[in-house]
């Protein structure tokens, strides 16, 4: 067997005492992973995590948090029995990620991409990037949506065939298409395919039925001026419901995956 290493005693260890050990070097700091500074001590299981992070996004899970995990964007610690041990640095690239995906509609590899620019030195402060503005108002073509969700026109067209998303009489897709196919992509990794999402599609638009009920007597009037402050009042009645049941949808969801475990 080959002699270990000058300075490593044979099972890898330094010889030196920890009196002995040299301090961090602002070198050695400047390559840590992102965040610079916040702890590595791992002290939250995934449920603490998840109650950090519902309080700004009230749709994460622990499904959602493992995928991000799968997806190399943070290693939590795990204990002997297995479990996952957060520290404050993971709390924080999570929020970056959920945050990206939220404001900015980023794919994962691109969120991936910046993650590990800010892991080699990137200036911390350097914002949050944008998706380029899709062409005609915000709506776009398969192949802009495509590109933006950092998948294919094919699937695209997949998820259009199956009712996902449609587009209007130009052939071009609204800006809320976006979220509808990226999330459709992190499903799949997980094994859901058209049609698991087709019954979606057909809960989420029972979900429009009850919001097109609860608003109807303030929608459909002439477009006199105090008709157009009633269509006001039904826009915001239509998306705080819709906020509304979207929350009670995912804590019915949460609630029924946590019976099972």
């Amino acid at each position: 067997m080959s002699p270990a290493p000058r300075g490593l005693d044979p099972r890898g260890r330094s010889g030196a005492t920890p009196e002995q050990e040299p301090a961090p070097t602002l070198t050695s700091l400047a390559h840590d992973p992102w965040p610079r500074g916040a702890s590595r001590k791992a002290t939250m299981n995934i449920g603490a995590v998840l109650a950090v992070l519902k309080r700004e996004f009230p749709a994460v899970s622990h499904s959602k948090i493992r995928f991000l995990e799968e997806q190399g964007l943070v290693t939590p610690q795990r204990t002997p029995a297995g479990y996952r041990v957060f520290c404050e640095a993971d709390l924080e690239r999570l929020r970056y990620a959920l945050a990206a995906q939220r404001d900015s509609f980023l794919p994962l590899r691109v969120i991936r991409e910046r993650l590990a620019a800010l892991d080699a030195g990137l200036d911390d402060d350097t914002p949050l990037p944008t998706q380029p503005a899709a062409a005609g108002g915000g709506r776009m073509l398969a192949a802009e949506l495509a590109t933006l969700a950092g998948t294919t026109p094919e699937q695209v067209l997949e998820l259009d065939k199956a009712g996902l998303i449609s587009t209007d009489g130009g052939g071009r897709y609204p800006a809320s298409s976006l979220t509808v196919v990226q999330l459709a992509g992190e499903l799949a990794v997980h094994g859901l395919d058209t049609r698991h999402l087709r019954l979606m599609r057909s809960a989420a638009d029972r979900q429009v039925d009850v919001v097109a009920q609860l608003t109807s007597p303030l929608r459909g009037r002439p477009n006199t001026p105090q008709d157009v402050r009633s269509r006001e009042r039904a826009v915001q009645a239509g998306n705080e419901l819709s906020t509304l049941l979207s929350r009670l949808h995912g804590a019915l969801v949460t609630s029924g995956v946590e019976r099972l475990f």
